[in-house]
């Protein structure tokens, strides 16, 4: 399958370089793949230049957004949230029609410092957003309560966790979870939340997931829903 994954940083790359693991043609989207490209200076987080990742990475392609996009069968948005519609609106609303779009990402604000905050919060989302501006895609909200290395291999954190995923679309949840499955989340790990609304819920673990990191201090961890016994209504 042709994946395009729109998102130079650690968790565009990471899912890239799990799905051409897996065999599938791969695509990473920026908005200057020259200057993409150019960069020889660690990130921000201290990764190193896109440059230097992608040389252990042959199989997997650079291109301007649009053009991954186009070529795609699927899409999975892993830009910075506060630039996530910019990003896909380069990518073009005709060439996300149909797809399946896979958000991982969350609406942190770092304008005021650290911890961020979310915008927007509570009464919308991102996903629901970007749902909004590309009514033609098929958006899915997954795998953005967790570190992107845990996204890709659920075998880092030992034990049952839990991923989540929400969105209108019933046949593209099924798909998420097909390629959920592929990266080693079993089934029962697996919770549909329900429509793309739910982002809301999801986007809001994320204050969570920094805090406990910070007291952790490191991030192989992830949340776990535990149910009591196997009555619906006593697990609720």
């Amino acid at each position: 399958m042709r994946y395009a994954v729109i998102g130079t940083g650690i968790v565009g790359r990471t899912l890239a370089g799990r799905l051409d693991e897996l065999g599938h043609q791969v695509v990473v989207g920026t908005r200057d793949p020259a200057a993409t490209l150019a960069r020889t200076e660690p990130d921000v987080y201290g990764n190193p230049p896109f440059a230097e990742w992608a040389a252990t990475r042959p199989g997997v392609g650079l291109a301007a957004f649009a053009d991954a996009a186009a070529a795609a069968d699927a899409v999975v948005n892993a830009s910075a949230g506060a630039s996530s519609l910019a990003a896909l609106d380069a990518a073009g609303a005709d060439h996300l029609a149909g797809k399946l779009l896979i958000d991982v990402a969350n609406p942190l604000d770092f304008s005021a410092g650290m911890p961020p905050v979310l915008d927007p919060v509570n009464t919308d989302s991102l996903g629901e957003q970007i749902q909004r501006a590309f009514p033609r895609a098929r958006v899915v909200k997954a795998l953005n309560t967790m570190n992107c290395s845990v996204m890709a291999d659920p075998t880092l954190v030992p034990g049952p966790h839990t991923v989540f995923l929400c969105g209108d679309d019933e046949i593209a949840k099924k798909e998420t979870a097909a390629l959920l499955a592929s990266f080693g989340w079993p089934p029962e790990a697996m919770m549909d939340l329900g429509d793309i609304s739910n982002a809301r819920g999801t986007e809001q673990l994320l204050p969570l997931w920094i805090r406990v990191w910070g007291r952790l201090g490191h991030w192989r961890f992830n949340f776990h829903v535990q149910q009591a016994g196997s009555d619906p209504v006593a697990g609720t």
